[in-house]
């Protein structure tokens, strides 16, 4: 979940929830508790991690780095639960699907780098902040033909013309371990990343599947791909 500081209320979007039930997943929401009996738990009985976008930045002070003037808001119960709720995906190999902030969260812990906005430390950049409406597919996206988001039903047999939505200020900088890039913007701003180890179901992308789930087709193959990679969790 995220956390509004302001009324100190636990929240998340219903895009998220809606599309992991639309597939066949019983979404359960994991409050921002940083303990780890806590999250040890609340994983006990799940199949799967959905890492969701945030309106907050991974702290910098994660990946070793001073904080830039363009530094929006840090919430350490997020960033404490993410990484916790992470070492225990990795412990009991659960399938992971990291969205946005998610993505970037996930490349952090796994010891990568951030630019801490785009605008400001990546020259020529495109517009990454799209604004609404929210689902507009705003910009095009390249794709490794040897990955797993080229291998969905919706990506096979396309040569390029691949567009997503985009609502971010951060990008991956340097690639964590045991992880590497997938898709790429056409300013090279890395859109997608994979465990690189080929027994992990561990995808991260850049744009929001979930705000478009049920009008692109794209979107709804990695929603559907990562609901039966749980479920083949689940059986086995």
């Amino acid at each position: 979940m995220r956390l509004e500081l302001e009324t100190r209320r636990f929240y998340l979007g219903r895009d998220y929830t809606e599309a992991l039930e639309a597939f066949g997943a019983v979404p359960v929401h994991l409050s921002l508790i940083p303990r780890v009996p806590y999250v040890e738990a609340a994983l006990e009985e799940l199949d799967g991690i959905l890492l969701p976008g945030a309106d907050c930045d991974v702290d910098p002070n994660l990946y070793g780095e001073d904080p830039h003037p363009k530094l929006k808001k840090v919430v350490p119960e997020k960033d404490g639960v993410d990484r916790l709720v992470l070492a225990q995906a990795e412990k009991k190999d659960l399938p992971v699907l990291a969205i946005c902030y998610g993505m970037q969260a996930l490349n952090v812990w796994r010891g990568g780098s951030l630019y801490q906005d785009i605008n400001a430390q990546f020259e020529g950049a495109i517009k990454h902040e799209q604004g609404i409406p929210l689902g507009r597919s705003s910009h095009e996206i390249r794709i490794a033909g040897d990955c797993r988001l080229a291998e969905l039903s919706a990506v096979v047999g396309l040569d390029g013309n691949i567009k997503v939505n985009s609502h971010h200020h951060q990008a991956i900088k340097l690639v964590g371990n045991n992880l590497m890039a997938t898709a790429w913007a056409n300013d090279q701003v890395i859109e997608g990343i994979q465990d690189t180890r080929s027994d992990k179901y561990v995808i991260g992308v850049q744009w929001h599947p979930e705000l478009s789930w049920n009008s692109d087709a794209f979107s709804e193959a990695i929603f559907r791909d990562f609901v039966v990679q749980c479920a083949t969790r689940a059986a086995a």
